[in-house]
């Protein structure tokens, strides 16, 4: 489990570089998620840094809450799909590291754009439906804030995975408590979204974001849990910002890029492991 911390150190820095290099971006939930990046691409998910669209007998992954591109970005350039240099042109004109993931740029990882959010769940039932169609057993995975919740696109997708047996899907909720505008609780309650997701007919588990020995060990049971007729959904819990002390549990770094000297005062919590692009 070390290179994996290690890795997510480099990656939370990676995440902090670019959201300040350009002025703009979405640093908190990013650095919630770098662990749970770091196991999925580095020792859960079977891909292809190779990129093929369709994802044929591979596993495949989708990012719904797209907003925490740096954090998606950094996994893919880290694990090989393209140069960590191009993290410097975070959303400059003419990147294709965008604010929010998209295909028309064609780059390497992504499979739809999520500038939108709600859709990636259906987006992702699709996948899996797709490959039971073509006899692939490989695995369908996404990730959804707890925010995006709020949209009812999601809760339809929901009900028709687990009526239509979609148990090759793997969903998880980045469950922080935080979205732009405030905590989830004082803008829109979304209770025990844990029992929501049983109530709708999903196994359902639980796992602490920000600890890498049960974000592998959760996955993993994740994968043992499939095939029975039901979708797999991860109640993740995280804090928005983990890592750098004055961005944690604080919503107001959904979407606010650090200056200069918060920069520094952030990469100084955050080992260099990997080295810097």
């Amino acid at each position: 489990m070390a290179d994996l911390k290690a890795t997510a150190s480099q990656i939370r820095r990676d995440i902090v570089r670019m959201v300040h290099g350009s002025q703009s971006g979405h640093p908190g939930g990013s650095l919630g998620c770098a662990d749970y990046f770091t196991a999925l691409y580095f020792k859960v998910l079977k891909h292809d840094p190779n990129f093929h669209m369709d994802g044929i007998n591979e596993d495949v992954f989708f990012l719904s809450n797209g907003h925490i591109s740096p954090v998606f970005y950094s996994a893919l350039a880290r694990s090989g799909y393209f140069n960590i240099k191009e993290l410097a042109t975070f959303r400059k004109i003419n990147s294709r590291l965008q604010g929010h993931p998209t295909t028309h740029e064609h780059l390497p990882g992504v499979r739809v754009a999520s500038g939108s959010l709600g859709q990636g769940m259906s987006v992702a039932i699709g996948a899996a439906l797709s490959k039971k169609l073509n006899n692939d057993k490989n695995i369908v995975y996404s990730l959804h804030g707890d925010g995006e919740l709020d949209e009812g696109q999601n809760w339809e997708a929901i009900m028709f995975a687990a009526a239509k047996k979609v148990d090759n899907l793997i969903s998880t909720v980045d469950w922080n408590g935080q979205q732009i505008d405030g905590t989830t609780k004082s803008v829109m309650d979304l209770a025990d979204i844990h029992m929501k997701f049983a109530s709708f007919g999903w196994i359902t588990i639980e796992m602490n974001g920000n600890d890498m020995d049960d974000v592998v060990a959760t996955l993993d049971k994740a994968k043992g849990l499939l095939g029975q007729g039901k979708p797999v959904g991860i109640m993740m819990h995280t804090i928005m910002g983990k890592g750098v002390d004055f961005m944690e549990n604080d919503h107001h770094w959904h979407g606010i890029a650090p200056n200069d000297e918060q920069l520094k005062k952030a990469l100084a919590q955050l080992p260099e492991t990997l080295g810097d692009y």
